[in-house]
């Protein structure tokens, strides 16, 4: 895969207990831009607990190799989306774009109305992506990290939401 070379054809699915140790993988490649926290994001036992709780929407390329994935969780009339997380060598190419309107066409015709997100304070160059994405700032959460912050580092979520 080539950053460089146009948006791929994807295909959507969602996440089955098989594909556990390949998402693992793929997630924590994504996510090791956070250096403010200790460890790997998630690993099998954590991945397994958050597909109980939701789903994990998986894209895959042409060739059928998974480029990314999203968390979705219905709640009703609200719904969550997180872990989003895209293939280093897929990044750069709308896969994350592409996934989260995927995921929120899936919840707007499950009933959902509204879908939330919660970015940390620590990423703030993901704010104006999302609020491009339609998303807007709706408050500030305590973050419970599932692995050790960094010495001296203040962590909170930022909440954003998206009327769908």
């Amino acid at each position: 895969m080539n950053t460089h070379e146009s948006a791929p054809e994807l295909r959507y699915r969602i996440a089955a207990t098989s594909d556990i140790e390949p998402l693992v993988a793929m997630i924590n490649a994504a996510f090791s831009v956070e250096q403010f926290l200790e460890g790997t994001r998630t690993d099998a036992a954590r991945l397994a607990d958050v597909m109980a709780k939701g789903q994990m929407l998986v894209a895959e390329d042409a060739q059928g190799r998974m480029v990314g994935t999203l968390f979705m969780e219905n709640r009703g009339e609200r719904a969550y989306l997180g872990m989003l997380a895209v293939h280093p060598a897929a990044q750069r190419m709308g896969i994350a774009r592409r996934m989260t309107a995927e995921a929120e066409t899936r919840l707007r015709a499950a009933g959902c109305r509204v879908v939330e997100i919660v970015v940390l304070n620590m990423r703030p160059e993901l704010l104006p992506l999302y609020r491009s994405w339609g998303f807007v700032e709706a408050g500030t959460i305590d973050f419970q990290p599932n692995r050790e912050v960094k010495p001296g580092v203040e962590i909170h979520g930022i909440q954003m939401e998206k009327q769908l």
